[in-house]
């Protein structure tokens, strides 16, 4: 099992910017079986959807609506961050981090809320 922390949520106007960061922690086994680590959100009454996915090699895949205006990038094994620029309301959500341990995503954060507001 890795356990994932998210940081980085917070209320912002839209146009702006935040970095949402996320820690993995666990034994050195379970972190070296992470293959992709990822961002999802959930919007009230919505699903939650992927946003964003960055896999070990460094190959990364965005939801339509966030390309061009968000960025995954990974500072280590044990790290994801999500830059997000040019917010707008329609990304308001609470923000998962995920990892990929085995076959999809199988660890999840506790979440993050960022609010945009117009």
């Amino acid at each position: 099992q890795v356990q994932l922390v998210e940081s980085g949520g917070g209320l912002v106007q839209a146009g702006g910017s935040l970095r949402l960061s996320c820690a993995a922690s666990g034994s050195s086994v379970m972190i070296l079986r992470i293959n992709a680590m990822g961002w999802y959100r959930q919007a009230p009454g919505k699903q939650r959807e992927l946003v964003a996915g960055i896999t070990r090699g460094g190959t990364t895949n965005y939801a339509e609506s966030v390309k061009g205006r968000f960025t995954i990038f990974r500072d280590s094994a044990r790290t994801v961050n999500l830059q997000m620029n040019n917010l707008k309301s329609e990304d308001t959500a609470v923000y998962y981090c995920a990892a990929d341990t085995a076959r999809g995503y199988d660890n999840w954060g506790q979440g993050t809320q960022v609010t945009v507001s117009s």
